[in-house]
């Protein structure tokens, strides 16, 4: 049988291999996420770069203004759907990264938690007499902060899951306004 100081120092060796292990996963995590937000960043930037320069190729070349009215309105409504995509594609990393970054921590925290609760269900078999309501107190404080871990968790989740639908609702209604900007502007030809 372990010794008390002997558990506890097992405990927090295996505590601090825990939360190295979560920080290495956490800041992969982040990487990833950088990695993709770079990716996309320089694929819009080389593609916007090529477009640009056709677009400006036909609009130099037009004869008249009418042309180059024409020519600036058919080329608007693909513009602003590129700027939506881009928007969509941003959030999906910014949402992907962190619902992985959650993900990770709570396995870790779940984790941990119940070897917290173990050890101490361990230690406190052999408390002295007396000491019941230590241990209660302590039970207590240990079950409330995991309850306030698990309300802080779900309360992110669900500003996550707002900012998702706001961001969507945001994008549907700049697409249908480009839609009928657009319209508009070829009715007008």
């Amino acid at each position: 049988m372990f010794s008390v100081p002997e558990q506890i120092s097992n405990a927090t060796k295996a505590n601090f291999e825990a939360q190295l292990a979560l920080i290495t996963v956490l800041t992969n995590k982040v990487f990833e996420g950088a990695e993709k937000f770079v990716e996309l960043n320089m694929t819009v930037a080389k593609t916007s770069f090529e477009e640009t320069n056709a677009i400006t190729k036909e609009l130099m070349a037009a004869k008249n203004p009418q042309e180059f009215f024409n020519l600036s309105t058919t080329h608007a409504q693909p513009s602003a759907e590129k700027i939506l995509s881009y928007g969509r594609h941003l959030a999906n990393i910014a949402t992907s990264t962190q619902t992985e970054f959650v993900r990770a921590a709570e396995s870790q925290i779940a984790e941990t938690s119940s070897k917290v609760l173990a050890l101490f269900e361990e230690v406190t078999k052999n408390a002295p007499t007396g000491s019941q309501n230590v241990v209660a107190l302590v039970k207590t404080a240990i079950g409330n902060a995991n309850a306030s871990y698990d309300q802080l968790t779900k309360t992110t989740k669900q500003a996550v899951e707002t900012l998702e639908a706001n961001l969507n609702t945001a994008v549907n209604q700049m697409t249908q306004v480009t839609a009928k900007d657009t319209t508009r502007a070829s009715i007008k030809k």
